[in-house]
Protein backbone atom coordinates (compact mmCIF):
# COMPACT_ATOMS: atom_id res chain seq x y z
CA UNK A 1 0.00 0.00 0.00
CA UNK A 2 1.47 3.52 -0.85
CA UNK A 3 2.12 6.13 1.46
CA UNK A 4 -1.38 7.91 -0.22
CA UNK A 5 -3.40 5.27 0.65
CA UNK A 6 -2.13 4.77 3.91
CA UNK A 7 -3.20 8.51 4.83
CA UNK A 8 -6.48 8.47 3.43
CA UNK A 9 -7.36 5.46 5.36
CA UNK A 10 -6.57 7.41 8.52
CA UNK A 11 -8.11 10.48 6.45
CA UNK A 12 -11.13 9.05 6.97
CA UNK A 13 -11.50 8.20 10.35
CA UNK A 14 -10.83 11.86 11.19
CA UNK A 15 -12.30 13.82 8.56
CA UNK A 16 -15.77 13.17 7.52
CA UNK A 17 -16.14 12.13 4.24
CA UNK A 18 -12.36 11.81 4.12
CA UNK A 19 -11.22 14.97 2.80
CA UNK A 20 -12.73 18.34 1.19
CA UNK A 21 -14.42 18.25 -2.10
CA UNK A 22 -16.48 15.34 -3.60
CA UNK A 23 -14.21 15.66 -6.80
CA UNK A 24 -11.08 14.63 -5.38
CA UNK A 25 -11.93 11.40 -3.00
CA UNK A 26 -9.86 9.01 -4.01
CA UNK A 27 -13.16 6.21 -4.44
CA UNK A 28 -14.24 8.53 -7.16
CA UNK A 29 -11.51 7.54 -9.32
CA UNK A 30 -9.99 3.79 -8.02
CA UNK A 31 -10.32 2.81 -4.50
CA UNK A 32 -8.02 1.56 -2.84
CA UNK A 33 -5.43 2.10 -5.62
CA UNK A 34 -5.63 6.01 -6.39
CA UNK A 35 -2.55 8.30 -5.28
CA UNK A 36 -4.81 10.08 -2.88
CA UNK A 37 -2.37 12.91 -2.20
CA UNK A 38 0.35 15.19 -3.70
CA UNK A 39 4.08 16.29 -2.44
CA UNK A 40 4.42 18.77 -5.43
CA UNK A 41 2.75 19.66 -8.97
CA UNK A 42 4.27 21.70 -12.02
CA UNK A 43 3.14 22.00 -15.92
CA UNK A 44 0.88 18.87 -15.82
CA UNK A 45 2.97 16.52 -13.88
CA UNK A 46 2.36 15.63 -10.29
CA UNK A 47 4.30 13.65 -7.71
CA UNK A 48 2.66 11.71 -5.05
CA UNK A 49 4.00 10.65 -1.84
CA UNK A 50 6.40 7.84 -2.94
CA UNK A 51 7.57 10.73 -5.57
CA UNK A 52 6.69 8.65 -8.31
CA UNK A 53 5.56 11.04 -11.07
CA UNK A 54 2.33 11.16 -13.06
CA UNK A 55 0.48 12.89 -16.35
CA UNK A 56 -2.41 14.62 -15.05
CA UNK A 57 -4.96 13.91 -18.05
CA UNK A 58 -7.66 14.13 -16.04
CA UNK A 59 -9.42 17.15 -13.71
CA UNK A 60 -6.31 19.38 -13.36
CA UNK A 61 -7.24 20.40 -9.88
CA UNK A 62 -10.52 20.48 -10.79
CA UNK A 63 -9.88 22.99 -13.52
CA UNK A 64 -8.27 25.81 -11.73
CA UNK A 65 -5.15 25.35 -13.75
CA UNK A 66 -5.25 26.42 -17.49
CA UNK A 67 -1.64 27.66 -17.12
CA UNK A 68 -0.66 24.42 -15.48
CA UNK A 69 0.21 23.72 -11.78
CA UNK A 70 3.10 26.04 -10.73
CA UNK A 71 3.23 28.92 -13.32
CA UNK A 72 6.55 30.97 -12.40
CA UNK A 73 4.78 34.11 -13.16
CA UNK A 74 1.57 33.53 -11.36
CA UNK A 75 3.66 31.91 -8.27
CA UNK A 76 6.35 34.63 -8.45
CA UNK A 77 3.54 38.06 -8.34
CA UNK A 78 2.17 35.87 -5.29
CA UNK A 79 5.64 35.52 -3.39
CA UNK A 80 6.37 38.66 -3.53
CA UNK A 81 3.25 39.74 -2.16
CA UNK A 82 3.50 37.30 0.82
CA UNK A 83 6.78 38.81 1.61
CA UNK A 84 4.78 42.43 1.96
CA UNK A 85 1.95 40.83 4.23
CA UNK A 86 -1.12 39.34 2.87
CA UNK A 87 -3.19 40.50 5.64
CA UNK A 88 -3.78 43.92 7.40
CA UNK A 89 -6.47 46.22 8.65
CA UNK A 90 -6.19 48.37 5.75
CA UNK A 91 -7.73 46.49 2.17
CA UNK A 92 -5.34 45.81 -0.44
CA UNK A 93 -5.02 47.78 -3.79
CA UNK A 94 -5.14 44.86 -5.96
CA UNK A 95 -8.76 44.08 -5.58
CA UNK A 96 -9.78 47.45 -7.03
CA UNK A 97 -7.40 46.81 -10.10
CA UNK A 98 -8.89 43.11 -10.83
CA UNK A 99 -12.40 44.67 -10.66
CA UNK A 100 -11.15 47.19 -13.15
CA UNK A 101 -9.62 44.66 -15.27
CA UNK A 102 -12.43 42.46 -15.19
CA UNK A 103 -15.12 45.53 -16.10
CA UNK A 104 -12.34 46.47 -18.84
CA UNK A 105 -13.38 42.47 -20.31
CA UNK A 106 -16.68 42.47 -19.78
CA UNK A 107 -17.76 46.39 -20.70
CA UNK A 108 -21.33 45.45 -20.51
CA UNK A 109 -20.77 45.13 -16.53
CA UNK A 110 -20.46 48.04 -14.39
CA UNK A 111 -19.17 46.68 -10.71
CA UNK A 112 -17.55 43.96 -9.42
CA UNK A 113 -17.42 41.99 -6.02
CA UNK A 114 -14.81 39.11 -5.04
CA UNK A 115 -14.99 36.22 -3.15
CA UNK A 116 -13.05 32.73 -2.80
CA UNK A 117 -15.05 29.97 -4.06
CA UNK A 118 -17.89 29.16 -6.19
CA UNK A 119 -20.28 27.84 -3.97
CA UNK A 120 -19.86 31.16 -2.11
CA UNK A 121 -20.10 33.59 -5.96
CA UNK A 122 -23.01 31.23 -6.96
CA UNK A 123 -24.58 32.21 -3.27
CA UNK A 124 -23.97 35.81 -2.97
CA UNK A 125 -25.37 36.02 -6.66
CA UNK A 126 -28.72 34.81 -5.66
CA UNK A 127 -29.13 36.80 -2.57
CA UNK A 128 -28.24 39.40 -4.76
CA UNK A 129 -30.51 39.04 -7.79
CA UNK A 130 -33.02 38.19 -4.80
CA UNK A 131 -32.44 41.71 -3.28
CA UNK A 132 -32.72 43.02 -6.79
CA UNK A 133 -36.04 41.63 -7.81
CA UNK A 134 -37.85 41.61 -4.56
CA UNK A 135 -39.02 37.50 -5.68
CA UNK A 136 -37.68 34.41 -4.40
CA UNK A 137 -38.70 32.14 -6.80
CA UNK A 138 -34.83 30.79 -8.68
CA UNK A 139 -35.23 28.78 -12.19
CA UNK A 140 -31.60 27.16 -12.51
CA UNK A 141 -30.02 25.00 -15.33
CA UNK A 142 -26.41 22.98 -14.24
CA UNK A 143 -24.72 22.82 -11.34
CA UNK A 144 -24.55 25.82 -9.09
CA UNK A 145 -22.60 24.35 -5.37
CA UNK A 146 -23.30 22.91 -2.40
CA UNK A 147 -25.55 25.73 -0.50
CA UNK A 148 -28.85 25.37 0.90
CA UNK A 149 -30.85 28.42 -2.11
CA UNK A 150 -29.47 25.22 -4.44
CA UNK A 151 -29.96 22.17 -2.97
CA UNK A 152 -33.24 22.56 -1.92
CA UNK A 153 -34.54 21.97 -5.45
CA UNK A 154 -34.48 18.28 -3.63
CA UNK A 155 -37.06 19.50 -1.37
CA UNK A 156 -39.41 19.58 -4.21
CA UNK A 157 -41.66 16.76 -5.03
CA UNK A 158 -39.00 14.64 -6.90
CA UNK A 159 -35.42 14.67 -7.02
CA UNK A 160 -35.19 17.94 -8.68
CA UNK A 161 -31.22 18.08 -9.20
CA UNK A 162 -30.81 14.13 -10.46
CA UNK A 163 -30.32 15.35 -14.03
CA UNK A 164 -27.90 18.37 -13.30
CA UNK A 165 -24.59 16.89 -13.49
CA UNK A 166 -24.46 15.41 -9.92
CA UNK A 167 -27.32 12.88 -9.43
CA UNK A 168 -28.30 11.90 -5.60
CA UNK A 169 -27.45 14.60 -3.84
CA UNK A 170 -29.18 14.75 0.14
CA UNK A 171 -30.83 18.05 0.96
CA UNK A 172 -30.64 16.22 4.70
CA UNK A 173 -29.76 19.51 7.06
CA UNK A 174 -31.73 22.02 4.15
CA UNK A 175 -34.52 23.38 5.95
CA UNK A 176 -37.86 21.74 4.14
CA UNK A 177 -39.35 24.78 3.79
CA UNK A 178 -37.32 26.17 1.26
CA UNK A 179 -38.95 23.43 -0.59
CA UNK A 180 -40.28 25.20 -4.25
CA UNK A 181 -38.35 27.81 -4.16
CA UNK A 182 -35.38 26.59 -6.41
CA UNK A 183 -37.33 25.20 -10.27
CA UNK A 184 -34.64 23.64 -12.51
CA UNK A 185 -34.84 23.23 -16.35
CA UNK A 186 -33.42 21.09 -18.74
CA UNK A 187 -30.82 23.01 -21.07
CA UNK A 188 -31.97 24.05 -24.60
CA UNK A 189 -35.62 23.29 -23.11
CA UNK A 190 -37.12 26.95 -23.55
CA UNK A 191 -40.93 25.33 -22.78
CA UNK A 192 -39.94 24.33 -19.84
CA UNK A 193 -38.62 27.37 -18.56
CA UNK A 194 -41.44 29.45 -20.18
CA UNK A 195 -43.87 26.98 -17.93
CA UNK A 196 -41.58 27.40 -14.67
CA UNK A 197 -42.09 31.30 -15.26
CA UNK A 198 -45.61 31.34 -15.65
CA UNK A 199 -46.48 29.10 -13.01
CA UNK A 200 -43.83 30.53 -9.85
CA UNK A 201 -42.73 33.68 -8.72
CA UNK A 202 -39.64 33.78 -10.67
CA UNK A 203 -37.28 36.42 -9.65
CA UNK A 204 -33.97 35.17 -11.30
CA UNK A 205 -32.92 32.36 -13.51
CA UNK A 206 -29.69 30.81 -13.02
CA UNK A 207 -27.76 29.18 -15.25
CA UNK A 208 -24.64 27.66 -17.40
CA UNK A 209 -23.98 29.22 -19.89
CA UNK A 210 -23.03 25.74 -21.36
CA UNK A 211 -21.35 22.45 -20.23
CA UNK A 212 -21.70 19.41 -22.61
CA UNK A 213 -23.21 20.99 -25.84
CA UNK A 214 -24.18 24.58 -27.12
CA UNK A 215 -27.40 26.34 -27.86
CA UNK A 216 -29.97 25.51 -30.05
CA UNK A 217 -32.58 27.31 -31.55
CA UNK A 218 -31.67 30.95 -29.98
CA UNK A 219 -31.42 29.55 -26.53
CA UNK A 220 -30.08 31.60 -24.60
CA UNK A 221 -31.76 35.22 -26.75
CA UNK A 222 -34.75 33.28 -25.95
CA UNK A 223 -33.37 33.18 -22.48
CA UNK A 224 -32.46 36.97 -22.24
CA UNK A 225 -35.67 38.31 -23.91
CA UNK A 226 -37.77 36.23 -21.17
CA UNK A 227 -36.14 37.58 -18.35
CA UNK A 228 -36.12 41.77 -19.97
CA UNK A 229 -40.29 40.98 -20.03
CA UNK A 230 -40.79 39.71 -16.86
CA UNK A 231 -38.51 41.77 -15.50
CA UNK A 232 -35.82 38.44 -14.03
CA UNK A 233 -32.22 39.15 -13.35
CA UNK A 234 -30.47 36.97 -15.32
CA UNK A 235 -27.09 35.27 -13.92
CA UNK A 236 -24.48 33.08 -16.37
CA UNK A 237 -22.63 31.04 -13.95
CA UNK A 238 -19.35 30.55 -15.70
CA UNK A 239 -16.81 29.43 -13.12
CA UNK A 240 -16.37 26.28 -14.82
CA UNK A 241 -16.56 27.65 -18.78
CA UNK A 242 -15.13 31.09 -18.08
CA UNK A 243 -11.52 32.26 -19.60
CA UNK A 244 -11.37 28.80 -21.82
CA UNK A 245 -12.96 29.38 -25.16
CA UNK A 246 -12.37 33.39 -24.85
CA UNK A 247 -10.71 35.83 -23.17
CA UNK A 248 -13.64 36.22 -20.94
CA UNK A 249 -16.91 34.16 -20.78
CA UNK A 250 -18.59 31.99 -23.02
CA UNK A 251 -21.55 34.58 -22.96
CA UNK A 252 -18.82 36.70 -25.20
CA UNK A 253 -20.00 34.89 -28.27
CA UNK A 254 -23.91 36.28 -28.43
CA UNK A 255 -25.94 37.46 -24.97
CA UNK A 256 -24.78 39.03 -22.04
CA UNK A 257 -26.68 38.50 -18.94
CA UNK A 258 -27.37 40.83 -15.61
CA UNK A 259 -24.67 39.07 -13.52
CA UNK A 260 -21.87 36.52 -14.61
CA UNK A 261 -19.59 34.55 -12.24
CA UNK A 262 -15.75 33.55 -12.99
CA UNK A 263 -14.01 30.94 -10.50
CA UNK A 264 -11.45 28.14 -10.89
CA UNK A 265 -9.37 29.28 -13.74
CA UNK A 266 -9.24 32.57 -12.91
CA UNK A 267 -6.38 32.49 -9.79
CA UNK A 268 -4.92 29.67 -11.67
CA UNK A 269 -5.41 27.83 -8.47
CA UNK A 270 -5.34 30.48 -5.86
CA UNK A 271 -8.63 30.93 -3.91
CA UNK A 272 -10.44 33.92 -6.14
CA UNK A 273 -13.99 34.22 -7.66
CA UNK A 274 -15.56 37.22 -8.77
CA UNK A 275 -19.20 38.08 -9.68
CA UNK A 276 -19.49 40.85 -12.45
CA UNK A 277 -22.47 42.88 -13.46
CA UNK A 278 -24.86 45.80 -13.53
CA UNK A 279 -25.00 48.37 -11.20
CA UNK A 280 -28.60 48.23 -10.97
CA UNK A 281 -28.66 44.75 -9.86
CA UNK A 282 -24.88 45.29 -7.98
CA UNK A 283 -25.76 47.96 -6.16
CA UNK A 284 -28.31 45.55 -3.76
CA UNK A 285 -25.29 44.00 -2.16
CA UNK A 286 -25.47 47.48 -0.01
CA UNK A 287 -29.75 46.22 1.22
CA UNK A 288 -28.56 43.29 2.62
CA UNK A 289 -25.60 41.87 4.33
CA UNK A 290 -22.71 39.96 2.51
CA UNK A 291 -19.75 40.04 4.02
CA UNK A 292 -16.16 37.42 4.88
CA UNK A 293 -13.48 38.37 6.79
CA UNK A 294 -11.01 35.93 4.20
CA UNK A 295 -12.37 37.56 0.80
CA UNK A 296 -10.35 40.54 1.71
CA UNK A 297 -6.86 38.77 1.55
CA UNK A 298 -4.67 39.78 -0.95
CA UNK A 299 -2.83 36.76 -2.59
CA UNK A 300 -6.61 36.11 -4.13
CA UNK A 301 -6.76 39.41 -6.36
CA UNK A 302 -2.83 39.13 -7.14
CA UNK A 303 -3.08 36.01 -8.69
CA UNK A 304 -6.21 36.95 -10.21
CA UNK A 305 -4.49 39.64 -12.08
CA UNK A 306 -1.31 38.04 -12.78
CA UNK A 307 -3.51 34.82 -14.71
CA UNK A 308 -5.11 37.62 -16.57
CA UNK A 309 -2.17 39.10 -17.70
CA UNK A 310 -0.58 35.95 -18.77
CA UNK A 311 -3.90 34.62 -20.28
CA UNK A 312 -3.80 37.57 -22.41
CA UNK A 313 -0.09 37.49 -23.34
CA UNK A 314 -0.52 33.70 -23.95
CA UNK A 315 -3.79 33.69 -25.88
CA UNK A 316 -4.26 31.05 -23.35
CA UNK A 317 -8.06 30.57 -24.68
CA UNK A 318 -6.88 29.46 -27.90
CA UNK A 319 -4.48 27.27 -27.19
CA UNK A 320 -6.32 25.22 -24.74
CA UNK A 321 -9.17 25.19 -27.25
CA UNK A 322 -6.67 23.99 -29.73
CA UNK A 323 -5.80 21.01 -27.64
CA UNK A 324 -9.06 19.85 -26.55
CA UNK A 325 -10.07 19.79 -30.38
CA UNK A 326 -7.08 17.71 -31.09
CA UNK A 327 -7.88 15.16 -27.96
CA UNK A 328 -11.35 14.89 -29.20
CA UNK A 329 -10.43 14.15 -33.09
CA UNK A 330 -7.76 11.11 -31.31
CA UNK A 331 -10.43 9.63 -29.10
CA UNK A 332 -12.93 9.66 -32.17
CA UNK A 333 -10.60 7.91 -34.32
CA UNK A 334 -8.96 5.28 -31.71
CA UNK A 335 -12.63 4.42 -30.70
CA UNK A 336 -13.11 3.92 -34.15
CA UNK A 337 -10.36 1.32 -34.88
CA UNK A 338 -11.55 -0.74 -31.93
CA UNK A 339 -14.77 -0.53 -32.79
CA UNK A 340 -16.07 0.94 -29.83
CA UNK A 341 -19.06 3.11 -29.33
CA UNK A 342 -18.01 5.92 -27.37
CA UNK A 343 -19.89 9.88 -27.64
CA UNK A 344 -17.91 12.94 -27.23
CA UNK A 345 -18.80 15.91 -25.86
CA UNK A 346 -18.06 18.66 -24.14
CA UNK A 347 -16.46 23.17 -24.61
CA UNK A 348 -13.31 22.64 -26.45
CA UNK A 349 -11.15 23.05 -23.80
CA UNK A 350 -13.11 20.92 -21.30
CA UNK A 351 -13.70 17.28 -23.65
CA UNK A 352 -15.22 14.04 -22.26
CA UNK A 353 -16.82 11.38 -23.77
CA UNK A 354 -18.60 8.07 -22.42
CA UNK A 355 -19.25 4.52 -23.52
CA UNK A 356 -22.61 3.97 -25.07
CA UNK A 357 -23.28 0.74 -22.85
CA UNK A 358 -25.17 0.60 -18.87
CA UNK A 359 -21.66 -0.28 -17.51
CA UNK A 360 -20.01 3.48 -18.44
CA UNK A 361 -18.78 3.41 -15.07
CA UNK A 362 -17.13 0.08 -15.02
CA UNK A 363 -15.38 1.16 -18.79
CA UNK A 364 -14.50 4.23 -16.93
CA UNK A 365 -12.74 2.54 -14.22
CA UNK A 366 -10.86 -0.01 -16.36
CA UNK A 367 -9.44 2.89 -18.15
CA UNK A 368 -8.39 4.63 -15.02
CA UNK A 369 -6.83 1.90 -13.76
CA UNK A 370 -5.15 0.56 -16.87
CA UNK A 371 -3.50 4.10 -17.38
CA UNK A 372 -2.16 4.57 -13.64
CA UNK A 373 -0.43 1.90 -14.62
CA UNK A 374 1.30 3.71 -17.06
CA UNK A 375 2.07 6.64 -14.52
CA UNK A 376 -1.26 8.60 -16.25
CA UNK A 377 -3.82 10.00 -14.35
CA UNK A 378 -6.81 9.42 -16.56
CA UNK A 379 -11.15 9.38 -16.39
CA UNK A 380 -13.07 10.32 -19.07
CA UNK A 381 -13.33 14.19 -19.42
CA UNK A 382 -9.87 16.71 -19.24
CA UNK A 383 -9.52 19.96 -17.95
CA UNK A 384 -6.69 21.21 -20.57
CA UNK A 385 -3.94 23.57 -19.86
CA UNK A 386 -1.88 24.98 -21.63
CA UNK A 387 1.30 22.47 -20.80
CA UNK A 388 -0.30 19.49 -22.52
CA UNK A 389 2.03 19.46 -24.65
CA UNK A 390 2.31 17.37 -28.22
CA UNK A 391 5.04 15.12 -26.81
CA UNK A 392 2.75 14.16 -23.85
CA UNK A 393 -0.14 13.95 -25.84
CA UNK A 394 1.29 11.05 -27.94
CA UNK A 395 2.82 9.31 -24.78
CA UNK A 396 -1.39 9.32 -23.45
CA UNK A 397 -2.54 8.87 -27.03
CA UNK A 398 -0.61 5.45 -27.58
CA UNK A 399 -1.37 4.62 -23.96
CA UNK A 400 -4.81 4.74 -24.27
CA UNK A 401 -4.87 2.82 -27.72
CA UNK A 402 -3.29 -0.12 -25.92
CA UNK A 403 -6.06 0.53 -23.45
CA UNK A 404 -9.05 0.34 -26.57
CA UNK A 405 -7.52 -2.36 -27.34
CA UNK A 406 -7.77 -4.21 -24.18
CA UNK A 407 -11.66 -3.28 -23.85
CA UNK A 408 -11.92 -4.49 -27.89
CA UNK A 409 -10.68 -7.93 -26.76
CA UNK A 410 -13.09 -8.18 -24.04
CA UNK A 411 -15.69 -11.31 -25.19
CA UNK A 412 -18.33 -9.47 -22.56
CA UNK A 413 -18.81 -6.92 -20.12
CA UNK A 414 -18.60 -9.34 -17.57
CA UNK A 415 -15.14 -10.43 -18.42
CA UNK A 416 -14.18 -6.62 -18.50
CA UNK A 417 -15.47 -6.51 -14.81
CA UNK A 418 -13.63 -9.50 -13.79
CA UNK A 419 -10.18 -7.26 -14.78
CA UNK A 420 -10.58 -4.69 -12.71
CA UNK A 421 -8.36 -5.26 -9.15
CA UNK A 422 -10.23 -7.32 -6.91
CA UNK A 423 -9.64 -4.53 -4.19
CA UNK A 424 -11.85 -2.13 -6.70
CA UNK A 425 -14.35 -5.09 -7.37
CA UNK A 426 -14.94 -5.58 -3.35
CA UNK A 427 -15.49 -1.46 -2.79
CA UNK A 428 -18.14 -1.52 -6.06
CA UNK A 429 -20.08 -4.81 -4.51
CA UNK A 430 -19.72 -2.53 -1.20
CA UNK A 431 -21.22 0.03 -2.49
CA UNK A 432 -24.03 -1.89 -4.62
CA UNK A 433 -22.39 -0.77 -8.24
CA UNK A 434 -21.86 -3.96 -9.00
Amino acid sequence: MSKGQKLWKTAKNIIPGGNMLLSKNPEMFLPDKWPSYFSKAKGCEIWDLDNRKYIDMSIMGIGTNSLGYGHKDVDKAVEKIISMGNMSTFNCPEEVKLAEKLIEINPWADMVRFARTGGEANAIAVRIARAASGRDGVAICGYHGWHDWYLSANHNLGNDLSEHLLPGLNPLGVPKNLSNTVFPFHYNDFDELLKIVEENNIGVIKMEVVRNFGPKNDFLAKVKNLAIKKKIVLIFDECTSGFRETFGGIHKFGVNPDLALFGKSIGNGYPITALVGKDSIMEHCKDTFISSTFWSDRIGPTAGLATLHEMERLKSWDRISAIGNKIKRNWKKIAYNHKIDISIQGISSLPNFYFKNRNNLIYKTFITQEMLKKNILSTMAIYVCIDHSDSLLKRYFDSLNDVFYKISKKNSDNELINSLDQIVLDDFKRRKIL
